[in-house]
């Protein structure tokens, strides 16, 4: 199928449209008193889980390009990355100034005794250059190579998410074992794209090396 730039364009739109909902409901519900008998945790709950949606999206789109043999999926990576980290970032807000009344004591006491906030502060670490350096400029600073080397700590970091989210719900375990098998998935297809490409590689050598 071939998109158009304009239809690229419109399509970037909706996904960007999309992904900026969530919060506007939020804030609606907000403002109307539609959040339930603990606002703060409602939203606290809800930026997170949506952080970890778009987390994990975003990390299936290379697969589907690279499946569909098609470069749009993964031009909206970008985009659906950096919203992702945008909800991390009012996630952690509301924990850090409504929850712990940025309390530094009371912060660095809850990181070490509880796991899920020691992984989920570990997820924004993590999370917080790969956002710096999403750029254009920052990937020709660092150049294509040591850029995608330095991305693929997003892995890592949503691991790290899947985890704090594990540990965060206790009972309900269904939607944290969803994201770490699509997760799992996404993570297997690149190793194993990774190994057959350098099997392949090996194999060119190879046969170079053997040409009389």
């Amino acid at each position: 199928m071939i998109v158009t730039e304009r239809n690229r364009r419109i399509l970037w739109l909706i996904i960007f449209i999309g992904c900026m909902l969530p919060a506007a409901d939020l804030l609606r519900r907000l403002f109307t008193g539609d959040l339930g008998a603990d606002p703060v945790e409602t939203l606290i709950r809800t930026t997170g889980d949506w952080a970890i949606k778009l987390l994990v999206a975003g990390l299936l789109l290379t697969p589907l390009t690279r499946i569909a043999r098609n470069p749009l999926p993964v031009r909206f990576r970008r985009l659906i990355g950096l919203y992702a980290f945008f909800y991390v970032c009012i996630h952690l807000t509301l924990y850090l100034s409504v929850d712990q009344g940025f309390d530094l004591h009371a912060i660095v006491k809850d990181i070490l005794k509880r796991p899920y906030i020691t992984f989920g502060m570990m997820a924004f670490l993590l999370l917080l250059p790969l956002a710096i350096t999403s750029t254009r400029k920052m990937v020709a600073r660092l150049g294509p190579k040591r850029w995608r080397q330095l991305h693929r700590a997003v892995y890592v970091a949503a691991s790290f998410g899947v985890i704090h989210y594990y540990l965060l719900v206790k009972a309900d375990i269904t939607w944290p074992l969803i994201y770490g098998t699509i997760l799992a998935a996404a993570l297997g297809w690149r190793l194993w794209n990774s190994l057959t490409l350098s099997a392949l590689q090996d194999t060119g050598r190879l046969s170079s090396g053997c040409k009389p």
